[in-house]
């Protein structure tokens, strides 16, 4: 009922309407159209230019080109010789030739070591001697053939036991033409005490040839070991 009754109404008020619409955008300005393409154009224009730049600045940075490698020398330390101030000592040698002997250049002789005391070497803390001196008969005394004689020594204990039944003074090497034998401690006036002292004898012969001789003596404890010094006679056979 109220389509039918109001349809021309409506028509003259829609039309006044789109007429002062129309009214109020006379002498505007249209908006101005986007090209998509000239703004893509232009960014990728400018990206190239800014690379192209980098890389100019880039290669002007870096050398044109590689040197080649080149062998630098390298000092190395020298050694010198030393001085007069700095040289090794000198040893000087001894050419006095030795007897009975042709001496060799250079070479010096040794010297004769030292008669051996009463150490370790010879024996040990109980068991050790020493020689004291020549009683009778020094050495190279002149005999004739078949004499007898008496040999004595000076002799010390020098350990800590005593020299009691079973020590002995024994012949251990030499000419067995003296007649050599050896001295027993069997009696106790024959013992001997630590640091006691003793002239100790052998009966000997000499020998009817003509010619030089000697022996040797040592002492020997009630277990066989032999300690001490060596006591020895020397004697030449002449008529």
């Amino acid at each position: 009922m109220f389509v039918r009754k109001y349809p021309r109404q409506m028509i003259i008020i829609l039309v006044t309407a789109a007429l002062t619409l129309a009214g109020c955008n006379v002498g505007a300005t249209p908006a101005p159209t986007l090209d998509v393409s000239a703004i893509n154009t232009a960014i990728v224009g400018t990206t190239v230019a800014q690379l192209s730049i980098q890389f100019t600045q880039t290669a002007q940075a870096q050398p044109t080109s590689t040197p080649a490698p080149t062998d630098t020398p390298v000092s190395l330390p020298t050694f010198a010789l030393p001085t007069a101030a700095g040289a090794l000592p000198t040893i000087s040698f001894n050419t006095t030739p030795v007897v009975g002997t042709t001496p060799i250049a250079g070479f010096t002789q040794l010297a004769s070591p030292a008669p051996a005391g009463a150490t370790a070497v010879l024996g040990d803390a109980c068991n050790n001697s020493v020689f004291e001196g020549d009683i009778t008969i020094p050495d190279g005394t002149v005999m004739k053939p078949g004499k007898d004689f008496i040999k004595t020594w000076a002799i010390r204990n020098t350990g800590t036991c005593t020299w009691d039944d079973g020590y002995e003074f024994v012949f251990i090497g030499g000419d067995t033409a003296l007649d050599p034998y050896n001295f027993k401690f069997s009696q106790q006036k024959d013992w001997v005490g630590p640091g006691e002292g003793l002239n100790i004898s052998v009966n000997l012969t000499a020998p009817l040839a003509i010619g030089k001789y000697q022996g040797t003596w040592r002492m020997r404890n009630d277990q066989g070991y032999y300690f001490g010094q060596i006591f020895s006679v020397y004697i030449e056979v002449k008529k």
